[in-house]
């Protein structure tokens, strides 16, 4: 699984690595976010961008790439699927420095992606932790074709991790009305909200307010992002 490398901003005397300088690109630039809700509503506004085919040229170019190459200060951590037509940035309509983003098939979790998500909260100070599943998740769609045909467990290498770690969700809405993929994918999300939770790190964080836990749900039709 996937998950990327996020600059940890300047060490402080101690030694110990504290938030980044806020990067000042200049006039015009977007004042800093300091609650989730603030969070989830500029992610929003960029999805909105972003589906009306108006996306804007925010903390893109050279002045940008200069200023947060001395300092990190991103808004929202996000973890979306490897799927190639959900990229959170574009979806978002954000540019450089602005997201913490961890990729992984299903939004599968384990040390490395779990670790890199509260790496992006309780180092980098994001307010927002978003859960972000797709229409037609492959990953979900092979997760319910091997359940069905009872070769769980049967793949190469890796994949039988994946499989196993997304088949809850796909249990859990078995013999339920409507669409059974486009069920397994938003009970995925829950289960993922619900395994972060129970980080020692992440849930302790979202109780005193520190962090804002969401799930959503991208349409792959539409290019909208709804919250679930």
């Amino acid at each position: 699984m996937l998950s990327s490398c996020q600059d940890t901003g300047t060490p402080s005397a101690s030694g110990a690595t504290g938030p980044a300088t806020q990067p000042n690109a200049g006039p015009g630039v977007e004042p800093p976010v300091t609650t989730g809700d603030a969070a989830l509503q500029r992610l929003l506004e960029g999805n909105a961008r972003f589906v009306a085919n108006r996306n804007e040229a925010i903390d893109e170019g050279v002045e940008r790439r200069v200023a947060v190459s001395k300092g990190q200060q991103p808004f929202a951590t996000v973890i979306g699927c490897v799927d190639s037509r959900v990229p959170i940035e574009l979806v978002f309509d954000r540019g450089l420095g602005d997201l913490v983003v961890v990729r992984s098939a299903g939004e599968a979790l384990d040390q490395s992606v779990t670790g890199s998500l509260e790496f992006g909260v309780a180092e980098l100070h994001t307010p927002l932790l978003m859960v972000l599943g797709h229409q037609r998740c492959g990953a979900i769609d092979a997760t319910i074709k091997a359940m069905d045909s009872h070769r769980t467990g049967a793949h190469a290498g890796q994949i039988g991790y994946l499989v196993d770690t997304l088949s809850p969700a796909v249990r859990q809405v078995a013999g339920k009305p409507g669409d059974r993929l486009d069920n397994a994918v938003q009970a995925n999300v829950g289960h993922v909200l619900a395994e972060l939770r129970k980080s020692p790190v992440l849930g302790p964080m979202e109780k005193s307010g520190k962090v804002k836990l969401v799930g959503a749900y991208y349409e792959l039709d539409t290019g909208k992002v709804v919250v679930i």
